[in-house]
């Protein structure tokens, strides 16, 4: 019994070794094959990210030039409105300067009419005076 034991610790210790091998190989196959499936898992959800990116890019530069376009035409009404305005209140301003300056025009020219009777009614007392 001895000796059979002793053949049987032999055997196992001249090929569990082997065995044990195989389970690693056999091991890190698996591993390697987890790792490829992880892997393609992985690069489909990258490459299903980079999609939805893509779409959301496309559709946020639609909606970006879209509200730029309404925007550029809010703001050339608007620019069209105040030049009116403006060429109106400039109408208007032109208007009462040209009345005013007639009413300025009107007044100087009376004011130069008395200042010219008194030099004359002056003038006329000073050669009275001296004749």
């Amino acid at each position: 019994m001895k000796k059979l034991a002793i053949a049987l610790m032999g055997a196992v210790l001249a090929f569990g070794p082997a065995m044990f091998a195989q389970d690693v190989v056999t091991g890190v196959k698996d591993l390697g094959k987890d790792i490829d499936k992880g892997a393609k898992k992985t690069a489909k959800g990258t490459e299903k990210a980079a999609d939805k990116t893509a779409d959301a890019t496309k559709d946020a530069a639609k909606t970006t030039a879209k509200d730029t376009k309404k925007g550029a035409k809010a703001t050339a009404k608007g620019t069209e409105k105040a030049a009116d305005k403006t060429a109106d209140a400039t109408k208007d301003s032109a208007k009462t300067t040209a009345k005013d300056t007639k009413k300025g025009a009107k007044a100087t020219a009376k004011g130069t009419e008395k200042a010219a009777d008194k030099t004359a009614d002056a003038a006329r007392k000073t050669a009275d005076a001296v004749k």
